[in-house]
């Protein structure tokens, strides 16, 4: 599906907020509100991504598929958190540079795949994402 130019547009907005969200004013709100400072959380705290780890059974192994990952919260997290694996997928490449370089600073890169698609046609699987 080809994304339409209002679509492309929403897009392009949510990536420069994804910018935006990584200033030193923002990080200090969000750690404040939320607990951690992921650049823009999409109001989950993170009481309550520990609380969505436990009902999801998360552990070493286990797949995480974060639709609409952003920056990377909460699905960084809840890998760092059970040492499970998590593919990001979403379509702002700032939010998703913004997710990979975290995930390299807390040494989640081996666990964590960033991949550009929209939720409603993923891409085909990868072979080590296939259970």
């Amino acid at each position: 599906m080809a994304l339409t130019r209002e679509l492309n547009e929403l897009v392009c907005r949510v990536g420069n907020y994804a910018e935006l969200a990584r200033s030193d004013a923002m990080r200090d709100l969000e750690r404040s509100v939320y607990g951690c400072d992921y650049g823009g959380n999409g109001s989950t705290t993170r009481l309550e991504a520990e609380r969505i780890a436990q009902l999801l059974e998360l552990r070493p192994g286990a797949k995480l598929l974060d639709l609409g990952a952003g920056s990377g919260w909460p699905g960084l997290y809840l890998a760092q958190l059970t040492d499970c694996d998590v593919m990001m997928v979403d379509l702002p490449l700032a939010a998703l540079r913004i997710a990979r370089e975290r995930a390299a600073a807390d040494n989640l890169a081996e666990r964590c795949e960033v991949v550009a698609a929209d939720g409603a046609a993923l891409p085909s699987r990868t072979p080590h994402w296939t259970q």
